[in-house]
C-alpha cells in the first residue's frame, strides 16, 4: 500500500500495534482474580473460562452475545485500520456461533496528529464492515489519547442450545484452523518497512474478512467449541480451550499454514518479532512438549499475536469432511486440519504436544 507522504504514519503513533498490545494471559488473570460479580443463573458464558465473549440468556431460543474489542493502530492507512478493527471485535461475535446485531465504537485520537479528516477514515473503515456484518452501529464515545485506539463494543443474538465455548472439546476432536498464521510477524514488518507490498496486501485481506464461518457452523450443529485466534497466539488460545474443557491437545506442525513463506524470512533474517509474541512463546513453553523437527521460526508462528485472525474449530471426528465442506463453500482463507484433542490424563505432562 502507498503511503501518502503528506498523512501521519499511524504505526508510529503506537508503542505497540494491534492485539500484541493485549496484557499478557498471566497479568490478565492477575488483575482479574477476585472481582466481585453479580450471580445470575442466566449467565450462560462469563470469563471463568476466558472465553471470547459474554453469553446471557433472554429466553429458550434466544442468548445475547456481549463483547467489546479496541486496540492501537496496526497498519499506516486509517481506512484500513478501522476496518481491521471493527472485523477483529466482530469476530468474537462469531466466535461464540452468533451473529452481530449491535455495536457501539470507541475512539480515542491524539487529534493534535490527526486531522478530523483521518479520524473520520477510521470510523467509516469500522463502519463498512459493521454494514457488511448486518450490524447496527448505534453510536459510541469518543475521547483525546495521546495513541490512537478504535474498536467496537458489540451484541449479538445466539441460540442457546448452539452457544460454542472453547469449554465444550471433547478427546477425539480434529482442529481445524480458518486463516493462516502470521500477522503479528507482518505487521510489525509493515511498522518497520520491512513487509513486501504483495505480502501486506494478503495480510490486510486475511485481517478484513469476517469470521462469519463461526455463525453457519452453530446454527447446524456441527461444533459446540471454537474460539478466534488473536492476541495470545494459536497456542495461548489453544491453552485455554484445553483448560477450559480439561482436556489436552496434539498440533501438527507441518499442517499449519503461514500466511506466505516471506513471513519465515521475516523472523530468520529480520528478527522482526512483536514484543507479544516473544512473550507469549515464554510464557508458553513450559506448558508444551515440542518435537525436536520443530524449529525456533514455527514455535514462533505458533505463538504469533495475531490481529483479526481466524476460527480453531474443534470438530467431531463424523462432521469433519462436511464442515471443510461448509468453510470452502462459505469462503474461509483456509479449512486446515491442524491437530487434535487428546485425554488429559496426567496433569504432570505437558498441556499441548507439537508433533
Amino acid at each position: 500500500m502507498i503511503q501518502d507522504p503528506e498523512t501521519p504514519r499511524l504505526t508510529q503513533l503506537a508503542a505497540c500495534g494491534g492485539c500484541a498490545s493485549k496484557l499478557p494471559q498471566a497479568e490478565l488473570a492477575k488483575v482479574l482474580k477476585g472481582l466481585p460479580q453479580f450471580a445470575d443463573t442466566r449467565m450462560l458464558v462469563g470469563n471463568a473460562t476466558s472465553d471470547d465473549a459474554g453469553v446471557f440468556l433472554i429466553n429458550e431460543s434466544q442468548a445475547l452475545v456481549q463483547t467489546t474489542d479496541f486496540f492501537t493502530p496496526i497498519v499506516d492507512d486509517p481506512f484500513t485500520y478501522g476496518q481491521i478493527a471493527a472485523t477483529n471485535a466482530l469476530s468474537d461475535v462469531y466466535a461464540m456461533g452468533g451473529r452481530p446485531l449491535t455495536a457501539l465504537a470507541i475512539t480515542g485520537m491524539p487529534d493534535e496528529a490527526l486531522t478530523p479528516e483521518l479520524i473520520h477514515e477510521i470510523l467509516r473503515g469500522g463502519a463498512e464492515k459493521a454494514k457488511e456484518a448486518r450490524c447496527s452501529l448505534l453510536g459510541g464515545h469518543t475521547i483525546k489519547n495521546p495513541q490512537p485506539i478504535y474498536g467496537l463494543a458489540c451484541t449479538g443474538l445466539v441460540h442457546p442450545k448452539r452457544t460454542l465455548t472453547n469449554a465444550s472439546a471433547r478427546p477425539g476432536d480434529v482442529l481445524i484452523l480458518t486463516k493462516p498464521l502470521g500477522t503479528g510477524i507482518v505487521t510489525s514488518g509493515i511498522k518497520r518497512s520491512l513487509s513486501s507490498e504483495r505480502l501486506q496486501a494478503q495480510t490486510i485481506s486475511l485481517m478484513t474478512t469476517l469470521n462469519i464461518a463461526g455463525a453457519e457452523i452453530a446454527e447446524k450443529g456441527l461444533s459446540r467449541c471454537a474460539t478466534d485466534v488473536t492476541g495470545f497466539g494459536l497456542l495461548g488460545h489453544l491453552k485455554s480451550l484445553c483448560l477450559a474443557s480439561g482436556v489436552g491437545a496434539q498440533l501438527d506442525v507441518a499442517g499449519i499454514p503461514a500466511i506466505d513463506s516471506e513471513v519465515f524470512t521475516l523472523i530468520k533474517e529480520h528478527d522482526c518479532v512483536p514484543g507479544g509474541s516473544r512473550g507469549n512463546l515464554d510464557a508458553l513453553s513450559p506448558l508444551i512438549d515440542w518435537s525436536s523437527e520443530v524449529s525456533e521460526a514455527q514455535k514462533i508462528l505458533l505463538a504469533d499475536a495475531q490481529t483479526s485472525g481466524g476460527l480453531l474449530l474443534a470438530v467431531a471426528e463424523e462432521s469433519v469432511e462436511t464442515v471443510v465442506k461448509l468453510l470452502a463453500a462459505i469462503g474461509t482463507p483456509c479449512q486446515a486440519i491442524v491437530g487434535r484433542v487428546v485425554e488429559r490424563t496426567d496433569l504432570n505432562r505437558p498441556l499441548i504436544e507439537v508433533i
